[in-house]
């Protein structure tokens, strides 16, 4: 069998978690269903022969965060491909195809979205061997999940017969967009439909044809973008002209909905997408009373209803059906079923201009994490997290001084032509206009308190020496 690359696409902001998914640490990149993160499971799943390391698609403003995980979780990803711009999943798609002809003209691609769920993962491993099968004869093989209730969440495939004698690939009848509740639960009682799952399996050189014939100024732009890519780093940035110009469309309407190739495979393999807190809440462990509870949470004479903190304490008394979920900036408190709606607040904060759907208190960086604790006229306090062996970028400011103090780990400090240690319990100064780096020089994360002020604050009057380790 030809090997098999997996090319998992994470594009997305799952503005309907919010509040724990924002756009610069979206939901893929949270563990929501247990201790890895999404896109960790995602790529975890493909490790196994006949699986060549994984090709990733991301955000650029997410390369650190997943290559952090993937090294979390022991994966060494073939490449990371940036994206300029978002422009759904064919353009991202046709870029990793090109990648995956250029060393092996007869590599099949299994397409995986980030952040989807999959309890069964010999299901999803049987699925895959069957779809491989299918792809090797050129059919453009999607997953269809069997469907437990009439959701309208979800675009749906109509099954057809059995392509190749295998009772387990059938050809595509038809692509139906998400449906109303009556034409659902018409569409469970025919037996002859499935969820789509946004999962493919294909030979990259079938899908360039059909992209060639169906999409070819798309493909064209695509080209240019992949052969005009630079690297940086581990990463590999599509040119961003021409990439930015090609239509943003998905691969079902661009290819899927007119090829005469379209197959399906049918599974049930514990699959959500995790696209809203009800969703997660379906694929989560319950108490007796059907409750999901995360954190520091107590509740009383609740029923059906998921309950989470990633900050204060959350207690909740007799509620039934609601979602609440309380960071250290937002709480969220909704009906379970109107959950697809959160949304419509992110749309809302955006349009206000405030930032809550954008960042949380805590930032994430290549080097580690920082977190806003107190701020007002002229001053601002953080909490510092420097993983073991990192270092910031050397840079100096023109309107704030800085206080560091250290809680736990061990610092080098450099501070003009000074460079000295800073251990537990001790402190430093570090003048307006003076050249300073932080680092890690211990093997246990190095926690501190900084303490800025001066007339301005912001990131534009950081100027940096050098940016290899990010901000």
């Amino acid at each position: 069998m030809a090997r098999l690359y997996p090319v998992i696409l994470s594009g997305g902001v799952g503005s309907r978690l919010w509040p724990l998914s924002r756009s610069l640490f979206p939901k893929q990149l949270l563990p929501l269903a247990g201790k890895n993160s999404l896109i960790q499971d995602t790529a975890l799943r493909a490790r196994q022969a006949p699986f060549a390391p994984p090709i990733i698609v991301c955000n650029v403003e997410h390369r650190f965060l997943i290559a952090e995980q993937m090294r979390e979780a022991g994966v060494k990803p073939l490449a990371i491909l940036l994206e300029p711009v978002g422009r759904n999943t064919a353009p991202a798609a046709a870029a990793a195809a090109l990648m995956v002809t250029e060393q092996d003209p007869e590599g099949i691609i299994m397409l995986m979205p980030a952040d989807h769920l999959v309890a069964d993962t010999a299901a999803f491993s049987r699925a895959v061997a069957a779809a491989a099968q299918a792809a090797s004869h050129d059919d453009l093989v999607t997953f269809g999940i069997q469907p437990h209730s009439p959701e309208t969440g979800y675009g749906y495939i109509r099954r057809g017969e059995p392509r190749h004698g295998s009772e387990t690939v059938l050809a595509v009848k038809a692509f139906v967009e998400k449906p109303d509740l009556a034409t659902a639960r018409s569409y469970i009682a025919s037996g002859e439909y499935l969820w789509n799952s946004g999962m493919f399996a294909f030979k990259a050189s079938a899908f360039l044809a059909e992209l060639a014939r169906l999409e070819p100024d798309l493909l064209a732009r695509c080209r240019e973008a992949v052969s005009e890519a630079s690297k940086d780093l581990d990463f590999i940035r599509l040119a961003p002209g021409p990439f930015s110009q090609c239509r943003s469309v998905s691969i079902d309407y661009a290819v899927m909905e007119h090829t005469a190739k379209a197959a399906v495979v049918p599974v049930e393999m514990g699959w959500s997408d995790i696209g809203s807190w009800e969703s997660l809440w379906q694929a989560s462990p319950k108490d007796h009373a059907g409750n999901t509870l995360f954190g520091d949470v107590l509740q009383e004479a609740s029923a059906n209803s998921y309950l989470r903190s990633d900050g204060p304490f959350v207690a909740a008394v007799g509620v039934k059906d609601v979602v609440v979920v309380a960071t250290v900036d937002a709480v969220l408190v909704a009906a379970k079923d109107s959950s697809q709606d959160v949304k419509k607040i992110v749309e809302r904060l955006e349009k206000a201009g405030r930032d809550l759907h954008v960042t949380h208190r805590k930032v994430y960086r290549p080097w580690g994490a920082y977190e806003s604790i107190d701020s007002g006229e002229r001053f601002q306090v953080k909490r510092i997290t420097v993983n073991p062996g990192a270092k910031l970028s050397l840079q100096m400011h023109h309107k704030r001084a800085e206080h560091w103090v250290v809680v736990s780990g061990t610092a080098r400090v450099t501070c003009d032509d000074k460079v000295f240690p800073l251990t537990e319990n001790q402190s430093t100064y570090i003048p307006l206009g003076s050249r300073h780096r932080l680092e890690n020089t211990g093997s246990e994360p190095l926690q501190l308190i900084e303490v800025q002020s001066g007339s301005y604050l912001g990131e534009d009057d950081i100027v940096r020496f050098e940016d290899k380790y990010g901000r």
